[in-house]
């Protein structure tokens, strides 16, 4: 479906029985609502109702120019719009990679919005700051974010059919050919993602706090982004049910490599409220 939110329009894909309990799916970069097409149909054998969002930026109607409309706050205040015009009063939020950072975000700032929080790969941003000022393998690990924020980052990525980004994609297969060639049909769309990078410029007053809703975090030790450190410490900035769920011999692209034990943390933690 089409929802109109803030001037924009979005991309909702919705699923599951229309009387379950809601969950709101956010997606990362370079993906989009395709990377919970192995999750959903387990959360609506559920009794779940899902509503996977392509964010601003991959909705065609909801990609504003200019790098500053892609600060974090957009996309936040974004998922709640959304939520509004569908009537969601709150709900369960499952986010991956830039997902997660946004799931972060509203259970932080508009907690009665978000019954539960699974947050996929990236930890909450407090506990990632930590493992950056301290660790120097976590730095060397983010060190992809300054080559996606340059004006070569396009270029780099596109580049030979999108060999960078498949190669990005490798332990998911063929999965990973729909987003480079969507990248590649829509340029416009690689650089709209990019802008999220382009927007982080280090810690602002409105980083996500301490998370007062119930939470389950779930860390893969093959994850060349997050490192031990910063899962860990996670824990520090949630005074609430949480629950750390480290899954072994996993990528960072948990949602489609490991759809099942993702499926099992995430109605654990719903299953709890």
């Amino acid at each position: 479906m089409e929802i109109e939110a803030r001037g924009l329009t979005f991309d909702v894909y919705e699923g599951g029985p229309a009387d379950g309990d809601p969950v709101l799916l956010l997606h990362g970069f370079p993906q989009d609502h395709r990377e919970f097409d192995l999750l959903a149909p387990k959360l609506h054998a559920a009794g779940l109702r899902t509503y996977a969002l392509d964010q601003r930026g991959t909705s065609p109607g909801a990609r504003p120019a200019g790098v500053g409309a892609y600060h974090l706050s957009e996309p936040t205040a974004d998922a709640v719009a959304v939520l509004d015009a569908l009537g969601v009063e709150s709900a369960h939020v499952i986010g991956h990679d830039w997902g997660a950072i946004v799931g972060w975000w509203l259970a932080s700032h508009h907690p009665d919005r978000v019954r539960t929080l699974t947050a996929v790969s990236v930890p909450h941003p407090k506990a990632l700051g930590l493992a950056l000022r301290t660790r120097a393998s976590q730095r060397a690990r983010m060190a992809y974010f300054k080559v996606f924020q340059s004006r070569q980052a396009e270029r780099l990525l596109l580049a030979r059919n999108g060999a960078v980004l498949r190669g990005m994609f490798k332990p998911i297969g063929a999965r990973g050919d729909q987003y480079v060639e969507s990248m590649l049909h829509d340029p416009a769309r690689l650089t709209a993602g990019l802008n999220w990078y382009r927007a982080t410029t280090g810690s602002s007053p409105d980083t996500p706090g301490v998370i007062q809703v119930p939470t389950t975090y779930v860390w893969s030790d093959k994850d060349g982004v997050v490192s031990l450190t910063a899962a860990l410490r996670t824990r520090d900035w949630v005074d609430s049910d949480y629950e750390m769920v480290a899954m072994r011999g996993i990528s960072h692209w948990v949602p489609e490599q490991a759809a099942t034990a993702l499926a099992e943390a995430a109605l654990r933690r719903i299953g709890r409220v």
